[in-house]
């Protein structure tokens, strides 16, 4: 059965790293976006800065090179989880090592390194590095725990997860470790087309993926319990868990984005 990393979006995708063909080009666009936007933004900063003093001309362009180089690749590879103009033009994401969506640390360090190994050596670094690297990682990616992998596509599953309602107390009690990202795709695929096995290979496969699932799962399902139930309840709490923790991130980052409009000491803002 193929290796694949399933994220929480719901989309597969392909473990084998993106061909190096395919990231270059795909950095080629990144490039020419980012100098797009660099040649647009320093003519109007050019002519707005024209009647200023050298210094001030000065400071803006250091701003506006920060701000091309490394603020705009951050924000659109954070709010997209991986997937930049050319990336997205080409089909690639960037993932964690193990498979998540990347975060804002995950980004700035690529990007931050990127300046380097891309911009200043005109891709040299990230050249050599790539090609000597087994899942091609340019330096940034070593750095950041990160690198490119084709996205397979994002479609549905024909068969929905369901709890098994006799296991629902204890998976909301059980403890569960982050599983491998080939064992989860495997056993989420067996659950999909098990309707279409033969039965004998269909309790075989089941009970051989719930055999390497338990050793994540602790204390172990109640005896007698079916190897499919057993999947789908581990699946099914894995995947509304990391949904809630999602969601915390989530209203933590409001939180303190709401926080930080307001003045010092939580004092509210005067009325206009």
């Amino acid at each position: 059965m193929h290796d694949g990393i399933l994220i929480g979006e719901g989309v597969v995708l392909d473990a084998r790293p993106a061909s190096f063909f395919t990231r270059a080009l795909g950095g080629i666009l990144d490039g020419l976006a980012t100098v797009a936007v660099l040649l647009g933004a320093g003519l109007l900063v050019g002519v707005s800065l024209n009647d200023v003093d050298a210094q001030w001309a000065q400071a803006g362009g250091v701003v506006l090179l920060v701000v091309a180089f490394v603020g705009i690749p951050v924000t659109v590879e954070t709010l997209s989880r991986g997937r930049s103009v050319g990336k997205l033009a080409t089909g690639v994401r960037v993932v964690r090592d193990d498979g998540g969506p990347v975060r804002f640390r995950h980004a700035l360090v690529r990007a931050l390194v990127g300046v380097v190994e891309l911009w200043m050596t005109f891709g040299g670094i990230a050249l050599i590095a790539s090609l000597a690297n087994a899942k091609g990682k340019r330096l940034g990616d070593m750095v950041a725990g990160t690198y490119a992998i084709r996205v397979r596509g994002g479609k549905g599953w024909q068969v929905p997860l369901a709890m098994p309602p006799e296991l629902a107390g204890w998976a909301s009690t059980a403890d569960m470790r982050r599983l491998p990202d080939g064992l989860a795709l495997a056993a989420r695929q067996m659950l999909d087309r098990a309707s279409r096995l033969a039965p004998s290979s269909r309790a075989a496969l089941a009970d051989e993926l719930a055999a390497r699932v338990e050793p994540y799962v602790a204390p172990a399902p109640p005896r007698g319990t079916p190897a499919e139930a057993f999947l789908h309840a581990v699946l099914y709490e894995r995947r509304d868990r990391e949904l809630a923790r999602g969601l915390r991130e989530r209203d933590r980052a409001a939180e303190q984005a709401a926080a930080l409009r307001r003045l010092p000491y939580a004092m509210a803002d005067p009325a206009d």
